[in-house]
């Protein structure tokens, strides 16, 4: 009776998401853990690493660069050499013969770089020369301040875009089951949504229309190369990671998902709160952005299961994304179905980045 009624909770079962149904409804988050190799390859730990954890739903794999530009971190995947495209398509094979989904999450950094990332040592670009309030890792100078970065051209918009869209095309080719959008956390695309980092005065700045326009863009052009099936899209509307900064986030949010829910992409994935912190550090209507898509809707941020089994039985979402517990639980679908007690964060690793196996592929499964 206990296993009936364990199988039987919403978490738990199967969901058809676009062309592919998972095994249950939960996702893992997308997850920067800094360990690709030589130019921004993943190696044979990043294969270990997912496919321990392919009993999840959905796999998000972490966020990959679309260009040489778009990097702002230490040893970042990227999605846009034919060496990447191979050592991801060794990823997704595992991932697959275990019976897993997987995604890539795709971005560019934006501002969120540091000099010493980019091409030539050239400045980040940026809606605006506003350097972000944050900082990044270089080996052998520990963390340093972003870099400020320069303000795109107008004319320079549209190869961001073809970026996009060719690393979507690569994505598929290295056997990902699909794309998300990094639209979030103060990175390229959300620094444009948002007026405490958009001061321009042409069409890509000003109004929430004009602000929004450079997401609405990439995922048109996402959708237009791989199918809307494929493509979903990350947003954060209160969370003030990454100096993220947004005078009145309520209409410039319904706006974005009025015009997105045009687009059909398969999916909105909604990070509710702080990513990481408080999920009420400010005023923030998700229900009512909710009802603009008719599409399927992933939330995160602090979730636990009974948490994520309320959303799902209440409506409030159809996938929940776990970040922090899948890190430490390889096998989180198997822990949450047997109430099993959940691994602790090892002390001397940290959460995200970090060298080696040790707190990447050394958590335990259950026996």
């Amino acid at each position: 009776m206990a296993n009936q009624e364990q199988t039987q909770e919403p978490l738990f079962q199967p969901f058809k998401l676009g062309n592919i149904t998972l095994s249950n409804r939960m996702a893992m988050a997308p997850l920067t853990r800094n360990r690709a190799e030589a130019g921004n390859v993943p190696g044979p730990m990043t294969i270990e690493y997912y496919a321990q954890r392919a009993s999840v739903g959905l796999i998000i794999a972490e966020a990959t660069q679309v260009s040489a530009q778009a990097q702002g971190y230490v040893a970042t995947p990227g999605v846009h050499s034919p060496e990447q495209i191979a050592a991801w398509r060794k990823v997704t094979d595992e991932v697959h013969a275990r019976g897993g989904h997987i995604y890539l999450q795709m971005w560019h950094t934006g501002r969120m770089s540091h000099t010493a990332f980019q091409p030539g040592e050239q400045a980040p670009v940026a809606p605006s020369a506003i350097r972000a309030q944050a900082k990044t890792f270089i080996p052998g100078q520990g963390y340093v301040d972003t870099s400020t970065p320069r303000a795109l051209e107008t004319s320079e918009i549209a190869g961001i875009v073809a970026d996009f869209r060719s690393a979507a095309r690569q994505a598929i080719e290295a056997g990902f089951d699909g794309i998300e959008v990094h639209g979030a956390h103060g990175y390229l695309l959300d620094a444009f949504l948002r007026d405490g980092s958009n001061k321009r005065t042409d069409q890509y700045g000003g109004s929430i229309e004009n602000r929004s326009r450079f997401l609405l863009e990439v995922m048109a052009a996402v959708i237009a190369e791989i199918g809307a099936d494929k493509v979903g899209v990350r947003l954060s509307p209160v969370s003030p990671v990454n100096d993220s900064n947004e005078s009145n986030p309520q209409p410039l949010f319904e706006h974005v998902v009025r015009e997105l829910e045009k687009l059909k992409p398969v999916y909105i994935h909604v990070v509710e709160g702080h990513t990481g912190g408080p999920r009420d550090n400010a005023p923030f209507d998700y229900e009512a952005i909710r009802k603009l898509y008719s599409g399927v809707w992933m939330v995160n941020n602090g979730y636990d299961k009974a948490m994520a089994n309320e959303a799902i039985a209440s409506g409030k979402a159809d996938l929940v994304s776990f970040g922090r517990l899948m890190i430490t639980n390889p096998d989180l679908p198997r822990r949450f179905k047997e109430n099993a007690p959940l691994n602790e964060l090892f002390k001397d690793a940290p959460l995200y980045g970090g060298v080696g196996p040790h707190g990447y592929t050394d958590y335990p499964a259950l026996a």
